[in-house]
């Protein structure tokens, strides 16, 4: 994970559930290739065609609500989303993002000053989101340290399988 994220921001507004982030007629594929035409579907019809590697989501409150599905993070991962950024988020929704290396953060008011195609600067450990064309900015508590270290790592089965090699790499180790 990289402390500064820049990119180009998408905005959505409140409630945004995980069908309009990939429906769920969509559940079968598994191929990351596939699954990025869809994303955003429903919400942002646009998006598949027009988005970047390395744009940002910002939302309003209770972004990921609905069904717990994985698919809708893991989609939004094989579109390259840089981080996404709302007033709030639902609880699996959140945490699967983050097992998956997405960076996710919650700050307050965030919606209330882009507007769709901003460009957007994130400070993840000094917990600030900057509207770089406004010059506006928003303050959030940075993330724990263990959740840095999900993201650093690249997400929860990437930290697991380096803590793996690590042990069986210390087990073969002369003592």
């Amino acid at each position: 994970m990289q402390d500064v994220i820049e990119g180009r921001v998408w905005t959505l507004g409140p409630n945004v559930d995980t069908d309009q982030i990939i429906s769920g007629k969509y559940l079968t594929i598994i191929d990351p290739k596939e699954l990025q035409k869809h994303v955003f579907e429903i919400a942002l019809p646009e998006f598949a065609a027009n988005a970047r590697a390395g744009d940002i989501i910002v939302a309003d409150e209770n972004f990921g609500c609905g069904s717990s599905r994985e698919h809708a993070p893991q989609a939004m991962r094989a579109i390259g989303v840089g981080a996404v950024v709302a007033d709030s988020f639902a609880r699996i929704f959140f945490r699967n993002a983050i097992n998956l290396g997405i960076p996710t953060v919650e700050a307050k008011g965030v919606r209330g000053i882009f507007e769709q195609g901003d460009p957007a600067r994130i400070e993840m450990r000094a917990g600030r989101i900057t509207n770089v064309r406004t010059g506006r900015s928003v303050t959030f508590p940075p993330l724990p340290p263990h959740l840095l270290e999900l993201l650093d790592a690249g997400g929860l089965v990437e930290k697991v399988r380096r803590e793996l090699e690590a042990r069986k790499a210390a087990a073969g180790a002369p003592t």
